[in-house]
């Protein structure tokens, strides 16, 4: 939580220019503390701050800066001479990524500032696409050799454990760097000073491909509860690794975006040309910017409703002659639309771990719909018991409940199908499924299921 006192001292310190001062303020906070504070800064005041910071702390704070507004004015405010000491203390992964923000001619300056086994470094990782492991693998790992002892092992660690991202793990690999195993500190300080590394390591090697999607990175890693987790080249090798704390920060943005578009305030457009919608922008922006990015799905919303008003009002004689029916259309409305909710948020869920793949949908397909087939089936029937004994048999219209019993044992179903299949057709078009699906699903279950439950009076009651 931020302090307002804290904020006003470095305007009124930024104000006066009493750079000592700044700079002392600066350098006592944590740099996440810092970064949060210099974000509530105009871009032009971070700038002044960050110059006065050492480069570890210029480092540190860089990477958390807004990254809209004030991480690229500070880096465009920073001489490349200034620079290249600051990217030279970053995680390999993070050099990369703001290597990435600086226009061609700048990145190429600040390239040739640094080391040359740095510089290929760089080079090599940013070959990835954005949203493959390989764009936030971090070259910074302990390599192990399965010959050495484990007392020299854990030398090497200690001399490296300044460099690297992490060192609660070593990483064993042949002479060709193919990873044959993996080897805890923990099981390093607790083994015999004369043993090896190869008698103490892990053979059974959990590795994912650079080439694989972010999110197998994050299903790996959860699924066997690491903090970090090697990653391979095309050839095998050991690239690097991808450490918790990156997947984290893709999980959180993956996450934000989804909510975002699952509240009907994303693009309508393939994924590889969307750009991420930020809660900055979406309330402190123009108002008209919101209003165009929602409206979109209201409008379809809109449609729908009108169409399922249209089936209200074709059956206007039968809900005249049966009043009793308008009680159960929330029913049957509300609970299509739960649970095509929730066979949405599966699919959803499905693909983000990796458990449904999009070329091979028929079985999970089936799978979703014979859920919704038992489900149908039994709330079906107490939704008809209850609808019998509530209004039907005091009414003398037992047709009613039959009504009521059959078009729930079909609306569910519906919805588990449409919440997985529509989802599934967008994905395979290119289109966001998270936002786009529900509205469709809305107007089609809605649609069909009124329809079928005042025909199902209308016949059964002999109104026809």
């Amino acid at each position: 939580m931020k302090n307002p006192e804290i904020l006003n001292e470095f305007r009124a310190l930024i104000e006066a220019e009493s750079n000592g001062d700044l700079q002392e303020l600066a350098q006592s906070l944590h740099p996440a503390t810092l970064a949060d504070y210099l974000n509530n800064l105009t871009p032009e005041e971070a700038a002044d701050v960050v110059a006065l910071l050492n480069p570890d702390t210029q480092a540190d704070v860089l990477m958390m800066l807004d990254e809209e507004a004030h991480r690229p004015y500070v880096l465009d405010a920073l001489a490349i001479k200034d620079l290249a000491p600051v990217i030279t203390r970053m995680h390999h992964d993070d050099r990369v990524d703001l290597l990435q923000e600086l226009d061609d001619d700048r990145a190429n300056e600040a390239l040739q500032q640094l080391a040359r086994s740095e510089r290929e470094d760089m080079q090599r990782l940013s070959a990835y696409e954005e949203g493959t492991v390989g764009a936030i693998t971090t070259t910074e790992y302990v390599r192990l050799w399965p010959t050495m002892s484990t007392t020299a092992a854990i030398d090497q660690m200690r001399e490296q454990a300044f460099d690297m991202e992490t060192i609660y793990y070593g990483y064993v690999t042949d002479s060709d760097m193919r990873l044959v195993g993996t080897v805890s500190l923990k099981d390093l300080i607790m083994s015999r000073p004369d043993a090896r590394v190869k008698d103490v390591m892990r053979t059974d090697v959990v590795s994912v491909e650079a080439e694989d999607g972010e999110m197998e990175a994050a299903r790996v890693l959860s699924k066997y509860d690491l903090m970090a987790v090697p990653v391979l080249n095309g050839d095998g090798k050991m690239l690097g690794i991808a450490t918790f704390d990156d997947v984290l920060d893709v999980l959180e943005e993956e996450a934000t975006e989804t909510m975002y578009r699952k509240a009907g305030i994303g693009q309508l457009v393939p994924s590889d040309e969307r750009d991420v919608i930020y809660s900055k922008k979406l309330t402190q922006g123009s108002i008209w910017y919101p209003v165009r990015l929602r409206i979109l799905f209201l409008l379809v919303t809109l449609v729908g409703g009108l169409l399922v008003g249209g089936v209200i009002d074709f059956y206007e004689d039968t809900l005249a002659t049966v009043v009793a029916a308008a009680i159960f259309i929330p029913l049957i409305m509300d609970m299509g639309g739960n649970v095509g909710t929730q066979s949405t948020t599966i699919f959803a869920r499905g693909i983000a771990l990796g458990h449904i793949d999009v070329k091979d949908f028929g079985g999970q397909l089936l799978r979703e719909v014979s859920v919704g087939v038992i489900m149908g089936v039994i709330l079906g029937a107490i939704g008809g018991a209850v609808a019998y004994f509530w209004q039907a048999a005091p009414a003398g219209i037992p047709e009613l409940a039959i009504a009521v019993g059959v078009a729930l044992a079909v609306v569910i179903p519906l919805a588990t199908l449409l919440g997985f299949l529509l989802p599934w057709v967008l994905v395979k078009i290119g289109v966001d499924h998270a936002s786009g699906a529900d509205p469709f699903m809305t107007t089609i279950k809605d649609f069909v299921s009124l329809a079928l439950y005042f025909w199902l009076i209308t016949v059964l009651v002999g109104l026809g």
